[in-house]
């Protein structure tokens, strides 16, 4: 392999920068596993790293990109051998180390989950962080009580990748899901995902947020945060739970403590970011598996090269994707 290889870098030390630069493997961080580097993706954390003002990136110059999945080059630890397919997703990933928008990385080998039978290097990009973490708020509204056999399950944001993922997981376990989006111009896409009815963000959320509302929805999973998610809580039925994920919509909730004392609606608050490597492994094999739908596919909205990752990060900040935005470094 030659020492040189290509990476999205962002710099702020004179003016802020966003540019595709060779780099060493001198230049890449410390940890046990090196990687060549098959496809990132682009999460609105990404858009976020991209940007001045983002307050993502803690040092420059630095490599953003949460996630990544490659094949082990070289290993100093035992559980990960040469020629191994790998996924590596969160902890410090694309934030404080150097992420997957290169074509090498070196990550430590606690934050590298081996890849599981049933999937390929492209369809764990696919899933990515925003996958992932569907799958564990669905896991978690499992541990809570979900059932098919229920009632309805919201999905609020579905266009964006959280959303359409568990859309799409939702369906193919056999759940009747309502997708709530911003662009219901999109209702074919979130059908083709297996939604069975699609609302817009109005129908959730409407000029006047009740403290208590029609009771919809069995449980919902939930991207968005803000002013929609008190919507949502006051129109989950008695027992029911909301797996909470996202601040797309904002950090505050302008909520009361009824639906939680009169209907006992609880909360889940999902984070992806630290999850335990044991449970992570374990969550990525249910990925591979039952979870994984066979409209996984539909969830990609394009596939680009790193020369076109500057856009595309400016793009997820504005809501100009659908679905997953892949990127192929491999």
């Amino acid at each position: 392999m030659t020492n040189l290889f290509q990476a999205l870098v962002v710099d702020k030390t004179d003016t802020f920068s966003v540019e595709v630069k060779p780099l060493s493997l001198e230049d890449l961080p410390a940890g046990e596993v090196l990687i060549k580097v098959a496809y990132s993706s682009v999460n609105y954390k990404d858009g976020l790293a991209g940007i001045p003002d983002g307050n993502i990136v803690r040092n420059y110059p630095f490599v953003p990109g949460i996630d990544l999945s490659g094949t082990v080059v070289s290993s100093a630890d035992s559980r990960f051998q040469k020629g191994q397919s790998v996924i590596a997703t969160s902890y410090g990933i694309g934030v404080s180390h150097f992420g997957g928008f290169s074509e090498y990385a070196r990550i430590p080998a606690d934050w590298v989950v081996p890849m599981p039978e049933g999937l390929t290097l492209r369809e764990a990009m696919i899933y990515g962080t925003a996958g992932f973490t569907a799958a564990m708020s669905i896991e978690a509204l499992e541990a809570h009580g979900l059932t098919p056999d229920n009632g309805k399950v919201l999905v609020t944001g579905a266009t964006g990748g959280v959303g359409g993922t568990a859309v799409a997981i939702l369906a193919k376990q056999g759940y009747q899901v309502t997708a709530s989006t911003g662009r219901t111009d999109e209702a074919g896409y979130l059908q083709a995902l297996g939604a069975a009815e699609v609302i817009s963000r109005e129908d959730v959320a409407g000029s006047t947020v009740k403290p208590l509302d029609k009771q919809l929805w069995q449980a919902a999973v939930d991207s968005v945060g803000g002013t929609p998610l008190a919507a949502v809580l006051s129109k989950i039925a008695y027992g029911g739970a909301v797996a909470a994920s996202g601040l797309t919509a904002g950090t505050a909730i302008p909520t009361t403590v009824l639906p939680f004392i009169l209907r006992g609606v609880s909360l889940l608050g999902i984070d992806s970011v630290s999850c335990p490597a044991e449970k992570r492994a374990k969550l990525w094999q249910r990925m591979a598996g039952d979870m994984k739908p066979a409209v996984l596919e539909e969830l990609v909205d394009r596939e680009i090269t790193l020369k076109e990752l500057p856009a595309a990060l400016e793009d997820i900040l504005k809501s100009n994707t659908r679905g997953r935005v892949l990127v192929r470094l491999s």
